[in-house]
Formats: structure tokens, C-alpha cells, sequence
């Protein structure tokens, strides 16, 4: 036939392996012009139709032709490619087979796609023999070699990072979230709260995108509607995060009038009648360059986002800025080299666990296209190398934003998958174990003055009892409400400060104690005064002994600060024994104990004449000495005001 049309070339595009074993290497048979009339004339009508995109129609007529002409080795080849694009690789790779059996010299130059589609089934052994083979071929163009090499590339990085994972059992089984949430409409970037019954996503209807929010409810999620108050507009809204306590939503806000670029960053608080009115984040974190995809920290002191700005590593990178004591956000920092590459870096997503980034990235090794990873943060300004999340949960096809629930197991992500209602959706699937972030607990509650009950607005710490390190440091809400997040594997000093109020002390002890528990602790705090006493729950020493532990440096530093913040303060270190042992002993021990406190201030400048110290033994105990938990409540060190 004159002329025949091939539209393979033109589908094939990007991406596929297989044992070329079986290849018959005999001279080429098939002459394209000896093809049946009519069917090459359908075979150039599904020409037509999949170049304007209709890969629907052109299938059906590539039927048609092989109907009138089975040796016609162009429409398997051709339909190959087509079902490569519509991501069904295991057709792809049945059809390419089939016409590098029937001519595998005419075929040689489809071993290329070929190769791409076998990657697409994960067969990436099988890829590479493909590519080598095709790389063989001496008469290749140069962009071909080209081609060629990057895949070989990519598939021994997968090969390698197989090999890493041999032997693990892992089942990656992505499950649409349903009709509640998903619709003929795009659905993606979805956020989540800390305790998982709030997930607010994006979703496009038309060119519009607004934010819908849906609520675990009794076992399953609730009918999503769009978020109440101003921050839905008839602008584009999308890429948001929702903070870990549900009251600040940060997003991407695309051509508003007040913007410094095309894309900015956004904030809306919410309200008792809805979210408040987007504001701008500011010309620090904004630019005239593209700023999207935000992420907060779990104590909201840091926001990290994606963005083209100057001063960066490649094309889009990811920064973070920090929130100063004055509200506002700092001038952004880049993350630095061990994250960011020189191609572009987006959807970062910052675990409750506060130290284990998700984001996605087509500059480091990766499956071909946009893979996902994750980076641990050493401190706050260092991370580990990034690590790939490795096959099945990356493909040869582009990934977007991947989010964690606080359990540490439980990912979100947007899919086109086979059962998807319409283009994007959301799916759940459970992490591959050594890609998981640290489970995540949380403590909430309201802080409020112990004599009125009314809220206090105050500062909540959480402090590493083992090297000191400050995790967390959050400000409550204006009417004292908290939530504070606690990663699994620590123990924790919990402190709660505010001006003109004894702090308030406890601890969490989160090392060996698996509990799925969230805490709720209201927290009452006693204003200074003479007679107000606490108990100082992070003064430790070792059974019998009254020598400080290290662990107690965090709670007797904020001691320090109480006195020296209020000079006329004078108090009295008091110690307190179980019934353990002789009573004689026990007051000894008790008295050496509140000494030891006194004697670490004294260390500290603070004047003796506004110090004192007693021991009482078990003489008073404030739970039975039975159980073990009664016991602990009965060994403590307090504190009570004498002077003010």
C-alpha cells in the first residue's frame, strides 16, 4: 500500500521490558506496502483519531484493520503505543511481543517503547535486556542512543533499589476512597488533621478549583461539601494544608489581584462562622516567581512550600520560613542540597512527626518521570539525603503529593487508577514500613487560671527529657485551647508558661509505652501567690539515691527562669518519699532530695535567702501506696511559694 501512515512513532513516547528469548532472528518479512487495501485505509482513520486524542476510536479501528489483515504488523505495534498511553502496559507489552514475533527485524526499532511499557508492569530486568538491545542496533541516531542510555539509566537505579528490598513483604493496594469524596470531577492534594476524622482536599470542576472538606464519621467518610465562609472564591483556590488542630488553613491562591506573582500563598483562620477571608502571606515568602504547595510544621512555627524564586538549585525548589515571635513569617530558606536538585522539587509534606518530609522531584535518581521521596531532619538546617520511595509506590509515570496519617502507616495520595470515577481521585494505601514516619500520639486541652477557670492564653513546650532538645513550642488560642504533637520512641518534659503564673509541669513517656491513646489534659495554672504549690513532675533521681538525673535539666532551667523573672520570689523545695523501706531512711532520702534542688539553684545565682528545702518522707502521700501508679504519685518534688 502507497504511503501508509504509521502513527506508532507518535504514541510511543515515554516508557516499558521483557526476555528476548523467544525473538525469532530471521530476515524481515512484513512489507508494509503489501498490506490489505482497505485496512490500511481504517488503519490510517485511527491515525487521525489518535492524534486528536480519541485513543478510544482509534483502538476500535485498529480492530477493524487486523480484522481484514492479521499479519498487519503495524497495528499491533501501533496499538502497543496507544495502550501504553492509556497506562495499560501489560496490553502494551502483549502487543509489542506479538509484533517482534511476526518480524523481529522490521520491530527492532519499537524495542525502545518497548522496553518503556515492561518498566510500566515493573518487569525492570526485563527492560533492560530490551534496551541493550536496542542500543546494539549500529544505525541509531544520535537522539535515539540518547533515549536509549537515559532509560538504561533509570532501569538499573530500579534494578538496584530491588535489590535493597529483597525479601520484604509488602502489598501496595491503593483503595479509592469513594463516592463521599470522589466524582467525575479532578480530586487531589488532600490534607489532614491529627486525629484523622477531617480530610480537606482540592477539587477542580471546570477550570475552577475550590476546597471541600470530609469527616470521618462513625467508620466512614462523610458526603464532602464545599468549606464554609470566604476562602472558597471564584478564583483558583488549591495545594492547601490544613494545620494538625484544624484552625489555620495555609494555600495556594493563582492570579489574585494583590498578588506578588502568578501563584502566592495564602492563610485562612477559622472561624465560628467559617473560614475567615484569604490574606496574603507577605512580599518575604511571596515573589513575583511561582509559590505553591504548603506544608506546616505541627507546632506551626515552620511552613514549607514549593517555588521557582531565584537563589535556588534548579528550575523549583523547596524552602521553608519560620514564624517569628511577632507573627509574621521570615524570608524563606532553601532546604538545601540534600533535598533540592537541580531539576524541580514540589509537594512537600511535613509529618506530625515533625521530622520526616515527603515530596516529590524528577532531579534525583528516580523511575523516569516525577517520583516521590522523603528526607529526615537532622536540625533546622540539615537533612538526610533523600531517599526514594522506591516501586510500586513510584512508577515510570509522574507522582504528586503523598501525605502520612499521624499513625505513621496510612498514606493519601491523588491517582488516575483504573477505578478512578473520573480523572484524579484519592486513594489510601498502608507505607511500606521502612518508609514510614515516626507514629505520631498528641496531648490537647485548655489552659486556664485555677481561681477564676477562665482561659489563658499561654506557651506550650515540649522538651527531649534525654538531651534537652526543645521539639515543640506552640502558642495556645486566645481562649488557652492547645494541641501539642508526641512522636512515638521519646520520653517528653511537657511545661506549659505565662507571665505572672507558676508553670505548670508533666511528662510523657512515649520510649517502651505502645499506647494508641491520644491524652487530653486540661491544664489549671495557679498565679503566683504565697501558698500556691506545683509538682515539679520532671525532677528525676534513681531509685534510693538523691543525686539529679540528667533528665531533670529542662524542668529545673524553667525553675531558674521562674525566679529570675520574678526577683522578690521566694519558695520552698519540698520531697516526698512511697512507703518503701524505713520511714527514717525515707526522710533522709526526701530531705537530701529537695536539697539537691536548692543546691542546683544556688549553682545558678539565685539568692539563698530566697530559697529553702524540706523532706517529709512518706509522712504525706497524695495516692496509695499499693500500686505502682500510686507509688510514682507519692515520690515527687514540689515546689510552694513562701514569699512574693
Amino acid at each position: 500500500m502507497q504511503n501508509i501512515k504509521s502513527i506508532s512513532p507518535k504514541i510511543c513516547l515515554s516508557f516499558f521490558i521483557f526476555n528476548f528469548s523467544f525473538l525469532i532472528c530471521t530476515a524481515q518479512w512484513y512489507d508494509p506496502e503489501k498490506v490489505n487495501k482497505k485496512a490500511g485505509d481504517i488503519y490510517g482513520q485511527a491515525y487521525e483519531e489518535a492524534t486528536a486524542g480519541n485513543y478510544t476510536a482509534a483502538l476500535i479501528h485498529l480492530d477493524e484493520a487486523l480484522a481484514l489483515d492479521p499479519k498487519f504488523v503495524d497495528v499491533f505495534l501501533s496499538r502497543a503505543g496507544i495502550y501504553a498511553e492509556l497506562k495499560n502496559y501489560s496490553a502494551s507489552v502483549a502487543d509489542f511481543e506479538t509484533g517482534l514475533k511476526m518480524d523481529s527485524v522490521y520491530s527492532k526499532t519499537y524495542l525502545l517503547p518497548y522496553s518503556i511499557s515492561l518498566a510500566g508492569m515493573g518487569k525492570f530486568q526485563q527492560a533492560l535486556v530490551a534496551v541493550n538491545e536496542f542500543l546494539a542496533n549500529p544505525t541509531l541516531n544520535t537522539q535515539s542512543i540518547k533515549a536509549g542510555n537515559y532509560r538504561k539509566t533509570v532501569y538499573t537505579f530500579a534494578i538496584d533499589n530491588e535489590k535493597k528490598l529483597a525479601g520484604k513483604v509488602y502489598v501496595f493496594a491503593p483503595v479509592n476512597m469513594g463516592d463521599s469524596i470522589n466524582t467525575k470531577d479532578l480530586e487531589y492534594f488532600p490534607s489532614l488533621t491529627i486525629d484523622g476524622r477531617k480530610m480537606i482536599f482540592t477539587r477542580r470542576v471546570a477550570s475552577d478549583e475550590d476546597f471541600y472538606e470530609s469527616n470521618f464519621v462513625n467508620g466512614k467518610w462523610s458526603s464532602a461539601q464545599p468549606l464554609g465562609g470566604k476562602v472558597n472564591t471564584n478564583l483558583n483556590e488549591g495545594a492547601q494544608n490544613i494545620s494538625q488542630d484544624g484552625q489555620l488553613l495555609i494555600f495556594t491562591g493563582c492570579n489574585y489581584p494583590e498578588g506578588e506573582g502568578s501563584c502566592d500563598l495564602y492563610f485562612s483562620v477559622k472561624t465560628n462562622i467559617g473560614w475567615s477571608e484569604p490574606q496574603n502571606l507577605g512580599p518575604l515568602v511571596n515573589t513575583d516567581f511561582w509559590e505553591s504547595s504548603p506544608s506546616l510544621s505541627p507546632d506551626k512555627r515552620d511552613l514549607y512550600f514549593a517555588s521557582s524564586r531565584a537563589g535556588g538549585f534548579g528550575g523549583r525548589d523547596i524552602w521553608v520560613t519560620h514564624r517569628l515571635p511577632t507573627g509574621k513569617w521570615s524570608r524563606p530558606e532553601n532546604l538545601g542540597e540534600a533535598v533540592n536538585t537541580s531539576g524541580d522539587e514540589s509537594c512537600p509534606f511535613m509529618h506530625a512527626d515533625n521530622e520526616t518530609l515527603y515530596f516529590n522531584s524528577n532531579g534525583h535518581p528516580g523511575y523516569g518521570m516525577t517520583d516521590l521521596f522523603l528526607s529526615k531532619k537532622v536540625n533546622d538546617s540539615s537533612w538526610v539525603v533523600a531517599e526514594n520511595l522506591g516501586y510500586p509506590i513510584n512508577t515510570i509515570d509522574d507522582q504528586g503529593s503523598l501525605i502520612v496519617a499521624a499513625d505513621g502507616k496510612t498514606a493519601y495520595y491523588a491517582s488516575d487508577g483504573t477505578d478512578t470515577k473520573g480523572g484524579l481521585d484519592l486513594y489510601t494505601f498502608e507505607l511500606r514500613e521502612d518508609i514510614r514516619p515516626l507514629k505520631t500520639l498528641w496531648v490537647k486541652g485548655k489552659v486556664f487560671d485555677k481561681k477564676t477557670t477562665a482561659g489563658l492564653p499561654s506557651a506550650v513546650e515540649l522538651t527531649d527529657l534525654k538531651n534537652g532538645n526543645l521539639i515543640s513550642k506552640i502558642q495556645t488560642d486566645e481562649e488557652g485551647n492547645y494541641l501539642v504533637t508526641l512522636p512515638v520512641g521519646k520520653d517528653y518534659a511537657f511545661n506549659v508558661n505565662r507571665r505572672g503564673y507558676l508553670f505548670y509541669s508533666d511528662n510523657f513517656s512515649l520510649q517502651t509505652n505502645n499506647t494508641d491513646s491520644a491524652f487530653i489534659v486540661n491544664i489549671p495554672l495557679q498565679p503566683i501567690e504565697k501558698g500556691a504549690t506545683i509538682v515539679l513532675k520532671n525532677i528525676f533521681f534513681e531509685t534510693g539515691k538523691f543525686e539529679l538525673q540528667n533528665e531533670s535539666k529542662s524542668e529545673l532551667n524553667k525553675l531558674v527562669t521562674l525566679l529570675h523573672d520574678n526577683p522578690n520570689l521566694k519558695i520552698q523545695i519540698d520531697g516526698h518519699t512511697d512507703q518503701v523501706g524505713q520511714e527514717k531512711d525515707n526522710l533522709v532520702l526526701s530531705t537530701n532530695r529537695a536539697k539537691a534542688v536548692v543546691e542546683y539553684l544556688l549553682s545558678k545565682s539565685v539568692n539563698v535567702q530566697r530559697l529553702s528545702y524540706k523532706g517529709y518522707g512518706s509522712g504525706k502521700p497524695v495516692a496509695d501506696n499499693i500500686s505502682e501508679k500510686g507509688k510514682a504519685q507519692n515520690r515527687r518534688t514540689e515546689l510552694s511559694i513562701t514569699g512574693n
